[in-house]
């Protein structure tokens, strides 16, 4: 498995990492143990939970299941800041109580990285940083990042944090690409060269930030998966070609467009099956050409100006 280095850490990460966002399903400590050895024999030792995840269960059998031992061997990030149907809330008591709540279900004296959850456009980016602060020196969280910002939002985060964010995670898919649809179509009267989201791909990459790609198989928000998907038969028809050239599965090929992009995007997978896990772990060692990947990109209904 190839790594990817948070600028301006030690800290060298898997460039797919495991969503726990689906593990109470597993249902037992057992299996989810089961389930963390399975991805350690594949090199992915990166595991992204949030505090919302089934109302905090995963965390909770994930703490079940994590040794001493084991704790060392892995890299924890969790997220916080939504309370569903009633605010986005980054109030540093919010952070403070959220973070302590973390910590006991997973059963660890510290997270490698806090991510928050989505904007809160009440945020007062003093307090969110005055929570860091006090988070850092407890040694209960490492490294810090977002989800779902655009430029501004970080820059104005950046502009009273002690030490820039790390990371941003994204949804991003073949068939979910519009921060990639904007930058091709620049200067088009064309429903893609709407920039939906400030050109934060590039931003991540001028300011070093890593992309974490979430629902590398999704389409829309939550609509489906695409792979064996009639809605998309061009796409999977030139998936299914490049999967059997490459003699991988097509949810690796899916994994592959993602980390083919030279931005160095880390994928975060959500799969409970032992298998998946082996099949889409192979994404690491498959390079797609130039050509194939803008023939993927143009297969799920994009068109190059």
């Amino acid at each position: 498995m190839k790594t990817i280095t948070l600028h301006n850490t030690n800290l060298s990460v898997p460039e797919i990492g495991m969503g726990c966002m689906r593990i109470n399903s597993l249902e037992t400590a057992d299996a989810v143990k089961e389930w963390i050895d399975t991805a350690l024999a594949h090199d992915i030792n990166f595991f992204d939970h949030a505090d919302i995840y089934a109302k905090g269960q995963c965390e909770e059998l994930f703490g079940k299941a994590l040794t001493p031992s084991l704790r060392d061997q892995i890299i924890l990030q969790s997220k916080c800041a939504i309370r569903p149907g009633i605010a986005f809330d980054f109030s540093k008591e919010h952070i403070l109580q959220s973070v302590d709540d973390i910590l006991n279900r997973l059963r660890t004296d510290y997270l490698d990285i806090l991510l928050l959850h989505r904007p809160d456009t009440l945020m007062e980016p003093e307090e969110v940083a005055d929570a860091f602060r006090t988070l850092k020196a407890a040694g209960k969280v490492r490294h810090f990042g977002v989800s779902n910002q655009t430029p501004m939002q970080i820059e104005l985060l950046n502009k009273y944090l002690d030490e820039p964010l790390l990371i941003n995670q994204l949804q991003f898919s073949i068939a979910h690409c519009p921060m990639i649809n904007s930058g091709i179509n620049a200067n088009m009267y064309n429903d893609s060269a709407i920039n939906r989201d400030g050109g934060i791909l590039e931003y991540c990459r001028l300011k070093d930030i890593t992309i974490q790609a979430w629902s590398p198989f999704q389409y829309g928000m939550f609509e489906g998966v695409f792979l064996g998907n009639e809605k998309f038969p061009e796409l999977n028809k030139v998936i299914n070609e490049l999967a059997e050239k490459y003699n991988v599965t097509d949810s690796a090929i899916a994994v592959a467009w993602i980390l083919r992009h030279p931005a160095g995007i880390q994928t975060i997978i959500g799969t409970t099956n032992k298998e998946r896990i082996a099949q889409i772990s192979k994404a690491s060692h498959v390079h797609l050409t130039r050509e194939e990947w803008y023939r993927l990109y143009m297969a799920a209904g994009n068109r190059l100006p």
